[in-house]
């Protein structure tokens, strides 16, 4: 499934680590393999992707999210 998303980027130490999209409603996405550009705990962002339901994750803090397109915001 396709989506359009923005929040906050951030970084959960859960496992090996991982970092997350957070949106105003508290909605949690994993990211799946983020750009550097993107690492940056407290960046605002509009992400689009797919949510990846056929993959598990350590950190299991929500939908993975698989990024085709950013926009720091």
């Amino acid at each position: 499934m396709s989506i359009k998303v923005t929040g906050t980027i951030i970084y959960q130490n859960l496992g090996v680590g991982t970092w997350a999209l957070v949106t105003p409603e508290q909605e949690t996405y994993e990211l799946k393999d983020p750009p550097t550009p993107l690492r940056q705990s407290g960046l605002k962002a509009t992400l689009e992707g797919i949510i990846r339901d056929d993959i598990m994750t350590v950190a299991m803090i929500g939908p993975v999210l698989e990024i085709k397109s950013f926009r720091i915001d």
